[in-house]
C-alpha cells in the first residue's frame, strides 16, 4: 500500500460497484476548540489535585503545566485533525488511513463529547472526533444501517 495512502485522512478506499456516498461527516473547529478547553480544565484542576496532595507549595503551578501542556497538543495536532473525514454510503463508513466498516458490522454507536464511537462485531473501535451535531452522525448512521435514506 502506498505510504502516502495510508497516511491521508481522507477515505483512500475504492467504492464497490453501485456504491454512492450518502454523507461526509468532517470535524468542526468549534468542537475541536470546546472539546480542548474541557480537556485543559480537567488537566488543569488534576495538576493542582496532585500538587496538593503531594505537599507542594506551589499548587498554582499544576494549574500552568495543564494548561500548557493541552495548548501544545491542541495547536500541534488541529491541522492535521481538522482534516479528517469519514464517508457514509449506502454500505459502509469510510474513514481515514484506509479504515472501512460495513454498515452491517456495526454492533453499537456511542456517543462521547463531541464524538461518535464505532464499534464492530469483531470489537474494532473507530471514532468520528469533533462532530458539530454527535446525535445528527450518530442518527445519519443508524438511518443507514436500517436501509433507510440518510
Amino acid at each position: 500500500m502506498n505510504d502516502g495512502l495510508f497516511y491521508s485522512m481522507t477515505p483512500t478506499t475504492r467504492l464497490a460497484p453501485g456504491e454512492q456516498v450518502i454523507h461526509a461527516f468532517t470535524p468542526d473547529k468549534g468542537a475541536y476548540w470546546r472539546d480542548h478547553a474541557w480537556i485543559a480544565a480537567v488537566a488543569m484542576a488534576l495538576g493542582m489535585a496532585i500538587l496538593w496532595a503531594i505537599g507542594n507549595p506551589h499548587v498554582w503551578t499544576g494549574a500552568i503545566g495543564g494548561l500548557a501542556a493541552v495548548a501544545v497538543r491542541a495547536f500541534y495536532v488541529a491541522s492535521d485533525e481538522m482534516q479528517a473525514r469519514w464517508d457514509l454510503t449506502d454500505r459502509r463508513l469510510l474513514g481515514p488511513q484506509g479504515r472501512a466498516v460495513p454498515l452491517s458490522e456495526i454492533a453499537t454507536l456511542r456517543t462521547l463529547g463531541s464524538a461518535v464511537q464505532v464499534v464492530t462485531r469483531g470489537g474494532d473501535k473507530h471514532l468520528l472526533k469533533y462532530q458539530a451535531d454527535r446525535n445528527a452522525t450518530r442518527a445519519r448512521i443508524e438511518a443507514a444501517m436500517s436501509g433507510a435514506s440518510a
